[in-house]
């Protein structure tokens, strides 16, 4: 789980006090929280932000809200190939992105080939030396960092080869260092806003918070700073500590932390988010063995890409109930639209998707976030 997996996976937000305050003011959410909610608002601590919490939540767990993606641009450029060159096909979000990409260019024509770096630098450096041999017409960097293969960019940006970034570089959009035409994620500050907005949500503005994050990875470092930023915005809602646990030992440390954690917070801790849904498959087993039922408290949010083992946690309400899924599919449409306005010498289209919480109220049992519209939409663009 390399650069890419942190950076695609921000802050995962974890509910909080649900029992407590559906027994103080049977407080519920979606279309009932306007009212029930009503008698804890005036109680807890943050009014205000609660209040503005709760409009954030139920926007971004709308599943049938209308396409937002650009509506011009070039028709569909004839017979390219692209390279994909994955991180690690074994990673859920770079997988998910790479069958987005495959059905894209099936639909616009044309071919894609998939170069799997396996996880290592060598590996992922030895696949992009490879796709820049190839000569495509463009080549995705999917989920690593473009400077730990800072030869081989140089190399593609020599010959005119297009890069295009999936969770390569922090921010979305166009990039001049490393020099790629997009990169491909949702914004960081939003995943982390919205997922400590659904704690604040979930608990009624009354949490008590762990935060699990990865502080060797200055991205995931950011992410966490930023939902504590944003949990501090409500006085009642408390971060009891943050448990700093590098994602590569995350298997190993995370089930004696959750132990240590419950011992020394007991029913404190309500709430929990995450920088990557994977801390709460180590999580489980812990919670488990303390008694704790999987659909009470701590209530976990995961602020990553929304991988299937997350989905089947919330969905079976086992330990998570809430993630900030990237949308994989519909990112790898982006990347084809993209090169699309590349090969046609059009600038990038700079859309960002807007941030999604999946419950297991609206996840329609599924196991990734697939928005609807966007394939009908770069069809009609492309002419196809």
């Amino acid at each position: 789980m390399s650069y890419h997996h942190t950076r695609k996976a921000p802050l995962r937000a974890v509910a909080a006090l649900a029992v407590v305050t559906a027994f103080a003011a049977g407080c519920t959410r979606g279309s009932e929280a306007g009212t029930s909610g009503t008698v804890a608002d005036t109680k807890a601590g943050c009014p205000a932000v609660l209040a503005k919490a709760k409009a954030a939540v139920k926007a971004a767990e709308d599943v049938n809200a209308a396409w937002d993606g650009p509506t011009t641009g070039p028709e569909a450029v004839a017979g390219k190939t692209i390279v994909y060159v994955a991180q690690s096909m074994t990673n859920p979000g770079v997988a998910g992105a790479a069958d987005g990409v495959k059905e894209a260019a099936k639909a616009i024509g044309w071919n894609v080939r998939i170069i799997d770096g396996q996880g290592t630098p060598a590996g992922i450096q030895a696949a992009l030396s490879q796709a820049v041999a190839v000569k495509p017409a463009g080549i995705v960097l999917s989920g690593f960092d473009p400077k730990s293969t800072a030869q081989q960019v140089a190399q593609a940006n020599a010959a005119g080869i297009p890069l295009i970034g999936w969770h390569a570089v922090d921010a979305p959009g166009p990039s001049t260092d490393p020099k790629l035409f997009s990169n491909i994620t949702t914004q960081v500050q939003d995943v982390a806003t919205i997922s400590a907005d659904w704690i604040i949500s979930q608990s009624n503005g009354r949490a008590g918070v762990v935060v699990f994050t990865d502080a060797s990875i200055p991205f995931a470092k950011g992410k966490s700073d930023l939902i504590e930023k944003e949990l501090a915005t409500c006085s009642d809602v408390k971060v009891l500590t943050t448990s700093n646990i590098p994602i590569a030992d995350a298997s190993n440390r995370t089930p004696q932390e959750v132990s240590a954690l419950l011992s020394r917070f007991g029913t404190k801790w309500t709430s929990s988010v995450a920088i990557n849904d994977l801390y709460f498959a180590d999580a489980a087993p812990a919670l488990r063995a303390a008694g704790k039922q999987g659909n009470g408290a701590p209530f976990n949010i995961g602020a990553g890409d929304g991988d299937p083992s997350a989905f089947q946690r919330i969905n079976s309400k086992q330990f998570q109930a809430a993630t900030v899924p990237e949308p994989l599919s519909e990112q790898g449409w982006q990347i084809v639209d993209e090169f699309n306005r590349a090969f046609a010498g059009k600038p990038a289209s700079g859309y960002v998707a807007p941030v999604h919480i999946t419950t297991a109220d609206n996840s329609g049992g599924k196991s990734s976030w697939d928005p609807s519209g966007y394939r009908e939409a770069y069809r009609k663009l492309w002419g196809k």
